[in-house]
């Protein structure tokens, strides 16, 4: 009968539907779990930090490949977004290993040709990936294939949470869709599938932003528990200098 943490207390699940409270690096993040009074169920739900486009229609120089046009979006995380077909592959049907390293070559293009800026912090002004896509940007019923490849050439198994969001603030910056239109989502990798769609316009900083809201399935892998033990000296953490 209990949930998650919210800012370190324990959630009391409510009907229909209980509100969690994440810190995430990017700052804070509310989820929507359903609860019926016995147990949760799908979808689940959050809303995103404002989210935004940092470039549109960005010439990037990519060894093997030529001149690219890329768009970055700020979805929690930085992202460089374009078409497989632009690197002579198809997000669906080409090997995911051709896929990764095609989309490692431009992460790195990118980092070396575009400088980045966060509006509150530059801790988080850095390119964390690229997500290939279908091309298929524009507002329409079917769903639209991508595949993310970020950090340390690793792959997600679903279509993102930031990056659906930084996509969606893509798609609303370039007028391909409005307000509460939900889009469909789905990972080249899995099959599995996300919606988010534009719920809020705001400003950050200098940007013209959106709050996004993400949908998904979701399901219990595991449980922690942590424990301080009040002798232990380095229980409040540690600095280096």
């Amino acid at each position: 009968g209990r949930f998650a943490l919210d800012y370190g207390l324990v959630v009391a699940p409510s009907c229909p539907e209980t509100t969690v409270r994440l810190r995430c690096p990017c700052g804070p993040v509310t989820a929507f779990v359903p609860w019926d009074g016995h147990s949760s169920g799908n979808p689940v739900r959050f809303q995103s930090v404002p989210a935004f486009a940092a470039a549109t229609d960005l010439a990037i120089d990519v060894p093997g490949h030529g001149k690219v046009v890329v768009d970055i979006g700020y979805g929690g995380a930085f992202y460089a977004f374009l078409s497989a077909q632009q690197l002579g592959l198809d997000v669906c049907s080409s090997k995911t290993k051709d896929l990764v390293n095609a989309a490692s070559v431009v992460t790195e293009a990118v980092k070396k040709q575009f400088k980045l800026h966060h509006p509150e912090s530059e801790d988080l002004a850095f390119l964390y990936g690229t997500i290939l896509t279908d091309g298929k940007d524009a507002f329409s019923e079917e769903p639209t294939t991508n595949i993310c490849v970020f950090a340390d050439e690793q792959v997600d198994r679903s279509p993102t949470g930031s990056g659906v969001t930084a996509r969606i603030a893509l798609q609303y910056h370039k007028g391909l869709i409005q307000l509460n239109q939900t889009r469909t989502f789905r990972s080249s990798t899995a099959g599995s599938f996300f919606t988010g769609k534009a719920v809020q316009a705001t400003k950050f900083g200098d940007y013209n932003a959106v709050i996004v809201e993400v949908s998904g399935e979701a399901f219990y892998t595991g449980t922690a528990t942590f424990t301080v033990e009040e002798e232990d000296t380095l229980k409040y953490g540690f600095f280096f200098k």
